[in-house]
């Protein structure tokens, strides 16, 4: 018998769906002034740009955040969704960076809000993306691991879609790299689920000085 298809998998296709309407579009973390500055040229350069930032970055900060705060709501643990709230908002390493995190959580919170979905996140001052996708995520009965490949991939979608536009890439080229992505996520995945509290938080010195110098660029098609 095969096995009965679950609502809860449509319910995360909705939420890492490019049709969600929280503004992810609308920024570049720090791609643009990559490719201004000649760091990223072409498919291989944005290849290497994107997947690194997923094998690295998403599996020491975003996914295990994301995997402590999924147990923090299921068990109904207000002190730890603020604490891991406040550590990822911590360590973005530019305010750029932290402002796109703010806005993307403020806007799926508000949109969570309007599907009848109430976030009881009130007492946070500043809110994460991946404070209401996790509740949503929990909320929906998401599996966990599952859900975590979604945080990776809706990532790499992003950072794809914004190298077509500014390398510029063909649509088939920006597709090679995301066929790729899907090694890199399952990797990020299995190594945050390996990451003691203790080791949780990033190190990328091109993507935090990227993103400070995209803050003053001259000329750019994202948000700042």
């Amino acid at each position: 018998m095969p096995k009965p298809f679950s609502t809860s998998s449509m319910r995360l296709w909705q939420l890492v769906s490019p049709a969600l309407p929280v503004g992810a579009f609308a920024y570049s973390q720090g791609l643009e002034y990559a490719v201004e500055a000649g760091w990223v040229r072409d498919e291989p350069s944005a290849n290497e740009w994107i997947l690194g930032q997923a094998r690295n970055n998403l599996a020491a900060l975003d996914v295990p955040v994301f995997l402590r705060m999924y147990d923090a709501w299921q068990h109904n643990l207000p002190d730890k969704i603020s604490h891991w709230n406040a550590t990822i908002l911590a360590l973005r390493e530019s305010y750029e960076l932290h402002q796109e995190d703010c806005h993307l959580g403020n806007a799926l919170t508000r949109l969570l809000k309007s599907l009848g979905i109430c976030v009881p996140a009130a007492g946070l001052p500043e809110i994460a993306f991946v404070t209401p996708y996790s509740f949503a995520c929990q909320h929906w009965a998401i599996d966990k691991l599952e859900a975590a490949h979604g945080l990776g991939w809706v990532w790499c979608e992003n950072q794809v879609a914004a190298a077509i536009k500014l390398v510029p890439l063909g649509q088939t080229a920006g597709q090679r790299i995301l066929a790729a992505a899907a090694e890199a996520i399952a990797l990020s995945v299995e190594q945050s689920l390996r990451c003691d509290d203790k080791d949780i938080g990033m190190l990328a010195p091109g993507m935090a000085v990227a993103s400070a110098l995209h803050e003053t660029q001259y000329t750019r098609i994202f948000r700042s």
